[in-house]
């Protein structure tokens, strides 16, 4: 009895976890004025989706919002492959402009070690959208037999 009272629980805390690590990376974002072009607007785009998204579950949803809730964490993933890529070969184009006689292995240490913009740093969407999956993972809302819990 205690497994199954126990699950709701952690689920209630992985969404908090999830909307929590959403509203940092979007103040983060925010401060470092993430918006100077198009491409820059993507996380803030899926955060407000994510968060949106979120609220409707909150309120009630269903497995509605759950499975809204699991195609905006896909789009997470996405956009954290879409971010590493761009922040990556904007470090390259930049390396290779101030040296462009590096060694392969030289000029991937360079890139990677960039701070602005951080190579890996889209990797956080990854892991947001890995978490909202989790949190989705055999909901009891998409169970009809089952009753909701957040």
């Amino acid at each position: 009895m205690t497994q199954y009272s126990t699950l709701p629980a952690i689920r209630r805390l992985l969404l908090i976890l999830l909307t929590f690590g959403i509203l940092a990376t979007t103040a983060d974002l925010l401060l470092i004025d993430h918006h100077e072009d198009v491409l820059q607007y993507t996380p803030l785009v899926v955060n407000g989706l994510a968060l949106a998204t979120i609220l409707w579950h909150v309120l009630g949803g269903g497995a509605a919002s759950v499975r809204a809730l699991q195609v905006v964490m896909l789009l997470f993933l996405v956009a954290a492959v879409l971010g590493v890529t761009f922040h990556y070969r904007g470090n390259l184009e930049f390396q290779l402009e101030i040296n462009p006689e590096r060694s392969s292995w030289e000029l991937f240490k360079k890139v990677m070690q960039a701070k602005a913009p951080p190579a890996l740093a889209p990797g956080i969407m990854a892991q947001l959208g890995l978490l909202g999956l989790i949190y989705t993972y055999r909901h009891p809302a998409l169970s009809s037999s089952a009753p909701e819990a957040r």
